[in-house]
């Protein structure tokens, strides 16, 4: 068997991708694992949370401002932040490139998308940054 016989035997493609070249663009696995493993992360950064908030239940300003400002928590509030808008931008990916059928609606929607994303995770890190360091 060619080299040739043998790639079309794997190829799982109809006749009629394989004739119009259609296929994997190689950029999807990227996508799945990233969104995966944000996934994870976030499952122990959320029961953290959880617990963190409500040992403030009750407490002065001053008390949520030093446990916030604790080198451990502002890294693991600063992770989590970075995490959830990262989760939440591929999310919102897929949704727009599932439902948007319009080119130019869907990429003003995408860059609307990674724009809110990024000056929402900077903006959390620029928070949690004054509350630790002032």
């Amino acid at each position: 068997m060619s080299d040739i016989e043998a790639r079309a035997a794997r190829d799982y493609r109809t006749p009629v991708k394989r004739a119009m070249g259609l296929g994997s663009g190689k950029s999807g696995t990227g996508h799945f694992w990233w969104q995966r493993v944000t996934a994870v992360a976030l499952v122990p950064l959320v029961a953290w949370l959880i617990g963190t908030l409500l040992s403030l239940v009750g407490a002065d300003l001053e008390t949520a401002r030093a446990t916030i400002a604790r080198p451990w928590n502002a890294i693991l509030f600063s992770v989590f932040s970075v995490a959830l808008f990262w989760h939440a931008k591929l999310g919102l990916q897929v949704v727009i490139e599932d439902y948007v059928h319009q080119r130019a609606l869907e990429v003003a929607l995408q860059l609307l998308v990674t724009f809110v994303c990024a000056a929402a995770a900077l903006a959390s890190l620029y928070a949690i940054g004054r509350i630790a360091f002032l």
